[in-house]
């Protein structure tokens, strides 16, 4: 498990890491972040996370039922 960083930065590194052709559900992320030894409540706050970053432009959310995010091609080459 990774010490330190926001919840957002160990989302986000894992993300990058797993480097998901699709987008996510809270819900798989949050079982991508278990793999990677990352400890989250559960997927309402991964999606409580990634909700608050979607208003800076660090995560694209596609509102569909249920929601799927993404980090943006732009957000990860920079990284």
């Amino acid at each position: 498990m990774r010490v330190g960083g926001s919840e957002f930065d160990r989302i986000r590194s894992v993300l990058e890491e797993a480097d998901a052709e699709q987008p996510l559900t809270a819900q798989e992320i949050l079982e991508l972040l278990a793999e990677h030894g990352e400890e989250f409540d559960s997927a309402h706050r991964v999606a409580t996370v990634l909700g608050r970053q979607a208003d800076g432009g660090n995560i694209e959310v596609i509102r569909e039922r249920p929601y799927r995010y993404r980090v943006p091609e732009t957000q990860a080459e920079h990284n």
